[in-house]
């Protein structure tokens, strides 16, 4: 017997995101649109950051052979 779970949905970064606009656009906060949406752009620079780094160091190591 199989048991096949997936986990799928939204996740707390962005939920998050949710809460930071929501709050924006009632007033509540007042910060600028780049904060607000930063729960949302952030994750994908640290990916973008680990991935061209990983792609120098594979770079660097092809090249010292």
């Amino acid at each position: 017997m199989n048991k096949s779970t997936s986990s799928g949905g939204i996740g707390f970064l962005g939920i998050l995101g949710i809460v930071f606009i929501v709050l924006k656009l009632v007033g509540i906060i007042n910060w600028s649109w780049w904060w607000v949406l930063a729960p949302i752009w952030i994750p994908f620079i640290v990916w973008l950051t680990i991935i061209l780094f990983a792609l120098l160091m594979y770079l660097i190591f092809q090249r010292k052979r």
